[in-house]
């Protein structure tokens, strides 16, 4: 079969198996559509957090990062996982003990302020919007490549697959949907992983592969004759001062992250919660320590296949469309005619152009942007490196398929959030609380529709590259987030007002910079540091107004400061005492 009918066959199959799943768990309460009634094993809500986490950044932009930035790359590997391992430690069991609904649900009760929780909701859906048009460009991607349908198309189809398991089951329906995805993403990243490991060293583990193998060397030395600096030299790209702090925002930005907070909702106890920690952790490993291997690999075989490559004007499909794309070819040393066919999808999505610019049939790869011949966007490193390799087409369909399941799960994750801010804290906290079951889901479900409207436009008008996109989700969550729920654990004297100025001044600071740098050509005026990394400082000003703030005014009722301490006593089994709602 052809490489379309194999992705057609596995998207049938995935897609079904979601739909199915999404169908199976469908609910009619409001726990089991907000938390999955706190009924998830650790193991299974450690594979749902691994998948929701690991979106489509992380299974396709991530290698694509690390392939292109190199050393400077590893900034992804160390934020991302070192911010998991916070999450689990710092956050997991205490939020989990605390009892509440939603990230904005506990900042409310914590801070016995309403103006607190609407503060909470407006972060939460400010990052979680822009962590969605990231998933909603992956499934473009996927789509208008794989099944030749312009990238919009590609979005509304994925918008209909993860509306219906997200109306019909909520949080319940998601979490054992991205069971299913995980398997599905870790499958279709680690076979092309293992079988280029194999082709390009013996070595079929990509781990020993990437270090044992010389390959690394090999690329070093192919770069530095093509003009470019050695792929493992670091600060290539980035001052060390903005790399140091893209980490930071990466690391504080996953702990802060609502959809992946609220993960920890859905199992039975601390105890659980703690358990599915280390499983996530686990899962997730098997993805991040074969990235920057599958990076190094894709590179490798991208740089000895493109450079040096005769390029001509193919006929065929000019005849077809009218379309400009072209035939690569190129003759080895013993005397083989290679022919890059894998080309011609890419270059019909346009991610992959190439403009022969002296004119003289050889495609040139260079640093200098003034004779360099190609563009490779960053997003298609790993979906193409099986048509690169030369894989069969069933891998390179399985690929597109992991592809999707990483993007959909996250999407699904963060698509509850927003309807959870709107329905949960929004209409029955505030608005009416003596809403029943029905109207509670009712409201939830309409939400999560709207959601979905919004995530489809940014996915077809994204504000960047998956993995930008996402960085600046995580800075905005490291600004706001962050600092609020470690100090509302772990702090007895931080008040309302004190939470409320500091997620403002961080939120507004991270999203002010952010826009003005990328969109309207403001200089980097705070030390040089990049958009992707300036959460780190809105961190610190959040931290800084918070507790000069809660200095000044009056501390929390003394039966918050009792829960807060109750949170970190090992002989409460069960949730905190629950606040009264009745905040100002």
């Amino acid at each position: 079969m052809t490489t379309e009918n194999w992705t057609y066959l596995f998207i049938f199959l995935t897609f079904g198996t979601y739909i199915y799943i999404g169908w199976r768990a469908r609910v009619k309460e409001s726990a089991g559509f907000y938390i999955a009634g706190q009924g998830v094993p650790a193991i299974a809500n450690g594979a749902a957090t691994a998948a929701d986490w690991m979106s489509a950044a992380s299974f396709i932009s991530m290698a694509g990062l690390i392939s292109f930035m190199g050393y400077d790359g590893a900034v992804y590997l160390m934020g991302w996982t070192g911010g998991y391992v916070l999450l689990a430690l710092l956050f997991a069991p205490y939020l989990r003990k605390f009892g509440q609904y939603t990230v904005p649900d506990f900042v409310g009760t914590r801070y016995y302020s309403d103006v607190a929780r609407i503060v909470a909701v407006i972060c939460a859906i400010f990052v979680s919007i822009t962590y969605v048009a990231g998933q909603m460009r992956g499934v473009g991607i996927v789509f208008s490549r794989f099944l030749n349908v312009d990238v919009g198309t590609g979005v509304v189809i994925g918008m209909v697959i993860v509306a219906f398991f997200a109306v019909i089951g909520g949080m319940k329906g998601i979490t054992w949907t991205q069971v299913a995805q995980y398997g599905v993403l870790i499958v279709a990243f680690m076979i092309p992983a293992v079988t280029i490991a194999l082709k390009l060293t013996g070595n079929p583990i990509p781990q020993l592969a990437f270090t044992t193998s010389g390959i690394v060397e090999s690329l070093n030395q192919i770069q530095v004759d093509l003009g470019f600096t050695e792929y493992t030299q670091p600060f290539q790209g980035k001052e060390m001062i903005d790399i140091f702090c893209i980490t930071v925002a990466l690391m504080v930005g996953t702990a802060g992250l609502p959809h992946v907070i609220v993960r920890f909702y859905t199992v039975p106890n601390v105890r659980a919660a703690r358990y599915s920690a280390v499983w996530a952790i686990i899962f997730i490993a098997l993805l991040y320590t074969t990235a920057p291997a599958l990076a190094a690999f894709a590179r490798y075989n991208l740089i000895s296949s493109l450079h040096g490559s005769s390029i001509s004007v193919n006929a065929e499909q000019l005849a077809e469309d009218g379309a400009q794309t072209y035939s690569l070819a190129k003759t080895t040393e013993e005397g083989e005619e290679l022919n890059f066919d894998w080309t011609q999808g890419w270059q019909k999505t346009g991610l992959l152009t190439f403009e022969d610019k002296n004119g003289d049939g050889i495609i040139q790869l260079a640093k200098d942007e003034s004779i360099n011949e190609v563009n490779i966007d960053r997003d298609i490193i790993v979906l193409s490196t099986p048509e690169v390799a030369g894989l069969a087409p069933w891998v390179i369909a399985l690929v597109a398929a992991g592809g999707l399941a990483a993007a959909l799960s996250t999407a699904a994750g963060l698509l509850l959030v927003i309807s959870s801010s709107l329905a949960h804290d929004i209409y029955f906290r505030m608005i009416n609380p003596k809403a029943d079951e029905a109207k509670r889901v009712a409201v939830g479900r309409i939400m999560v529709l709207a959601a979905v409207l919004v995530a489809g436009y940014f996915g077809i008008n994204p504000p960047g590259f998956v993995g930008q996109v996402v960085a600046f989700a995580f800075g905005l969550a490291a600004s706001s987030f962050f600092p609020i729920i470690l100090l509302g654990i772990f702090s007895t004297s931080v008040n309302r007002e004190g939470a409320i100025a500091g997620m403002l001044v961080g939120l507004l600071f991270t999203a002010g910079y952010i826009v003005g740098e990328k969109y309207f050509g403001m200089p980097r005026w705070c030390f040089d540091i990049s958009s992707e990394g300036i959460g780190a400082i809105g961190m610190l000003l959040n931290f800084a107004v918070t507790l000069c703030v809660s200095a000044v005014t009056p501390p929390p009722p003394q039966e918050v400061q009792d829960v807060v301490e109750s949170l970190r006593l090992p002989d409460h089994a069960g949730p905190a005492i629950v606040l009264d709602e009745g905040h100002e």
